[in-house]
């Protein structure tokens, strides 16, 4: 498997012929299923189409280039730090107009890595370059996940340092930023309420696209659209939760499967991309082939699928820590195809919102769904905090 170097290094990535002439043996050396009575008919409505899995594996191991796509990856601008005996991997993304830039943080959630971050960094570090005003630039830092592709995961359970601290520490500490902005989505939103919730002094604000449900609240005092959102999160779990309970009770046995089988790996994956984007029916119209076979390839070459359920283990287990509450500036922004729509009132339970927007288009990859949208929604949010 791909390893990670001890130095900082510009190439991230070299994957072995070796693991590449495997990969092209699993995939070609699949069992498959029995297909479903009338499984044309049901689409996706019990999970992965058997006819669509087939066809991107074929395209996996007949003409995906991986060499283009790492050679992509290694020309970023990367760099790695120790943070207390922890290895985290980033990408620094310079402002254009370095002068009144806003140093930001952006944090990614699961089934996603940096690649998903790319797009959307390069349009907040260089605005002009999309019609936008250089003085908006932000100097954006992408740090990978523990345990995701290419930061391999913490090496203790209950003793490991919060993903928050790490990542207070590489701002602050490491590229000396005293005061900085930070954003996220899915486990990147919790990433980052943990981050303002502890280091208010340094968190100018944040940005998420989902939020921390609040504990402990009084059931009488709920508001009809905070109820109707609660019920809604209830169908949500019933519908579409299994994959977290499983990734949250039983993640090593299921990290098993998919470790050892690319096709495997591959299913658990691109359902998630159908079920959570906004594609009108149609997933190539927001992710091409290669935007799915590079995720998927990240998490193969890394062996880091297994490594990426810990998150939501150790929020089951009790491990995690929990957002109480928020006192710096927050923004967010909901797009209607992602996994929950919670109104204001609900938010500002928790958090101190000043910015609240709900968007025409787009789901749970909003970043590579609707950059343009999400680059604007952030840049008006920071300018008044600049």
């Amino acid at each position: 498997m791909a390893s990670y170097p001890a130095t900082p290094s510009r190439r991230v990535l070299s994957v072995p012929e070796d693991d590449l002439a495997d990969l092209k043996h699993r995939l070609a050396a699949t069992r498959w299923p029995a297909a479903w009575p009338r499984a044309q008919e049901r689409g996706w409505a019990a999970g992965t189409p058997l006819s669509e899995l087939r066809r991107l594996a074929g395209a996996w191991r007949d003409s995906y280039d991986w060499r283009h796509h790492e050679t992509q990856i290694n020309a970023l601008p990367w760099a790695e730090a120790d943070i207390g005996g922890v290895v985290v991997r980033y990408l620094c993304f310079e402002a254009e107009h370095a002068d009144c830039a806003v140093p930001l943080v952006l944090t990614n959630g699961w089934p996603s890595s940096f690649w998903e971050l790319i797009g959307l960094a390069r349009r907040l570090a260089e605005p002009s370059r999309w019609n936008g005003d250089a003085e908006d630039a932000f100097t954006v830092v992408v740090p990978c996940l523990p345990g995701f592709p290419l930061t391999p995961q913490q090496p203790e359970l209950a003793d490991a340092v919060p993903v928050h601290e790490l990542w207070h520490r590489l701002m602050h500490d490491e590229l000396g930023f005293t005061r900085y902005g930070a954003h996220g989505g899915d486990l990147g939103a919790g990433v980052t309420s943990l981050l303002a919730q502890d280091h208010p002094d340094a968190v100018v604000g944040i940005h998420l696209l989902s939020i921390a449900e609040p504990r402990g609240y009084d059931p009488g005092g709920v508001t009809p659209e905070e109820q109707q959102h609660l019920d809604a999160l209830t169908r949500w779990f019933a519908d579409e939760g299994a994959y977290e309970h499983q990734q949250m009770t039983r993640p090593v046995t299921l990290g098993y499967g998919l470790s050892d089988s690319p096709a495997g790996l591959l299913a658990w994956i691109v359902e998630k991309y159908w079920a959570w984007s906004d594609h009108g029916g149609r997933l190539s119209s927001v992710f091409s082939d290669d935007d799915i076979l590079t995720q998927a390839s990240l998490y193969w070459f890394t062996n880091s699928i297994g490594t990426s359920f810990r998150p939501y283990w150790e929020f089951g287990a009790g491990l995690a820590d929990a957002v109480e509450q928020v006192g710096v500036p927050t923004a967010i922004a909901l797009f209607p195809k992602d996994l929950s729509s919670p109104p204001r009132s609900w938010a500002e339970r928790l958090y101190r919102v000043t910015r609240y927007t709900r968007m025409p288009r787009g789901g749970h990859f909003a970043p590579h769904e609707q950059p343009g949208l999400l680059a604007a929604d952030l840049t008006a949010f920071f300018r008044g905090l600049r």
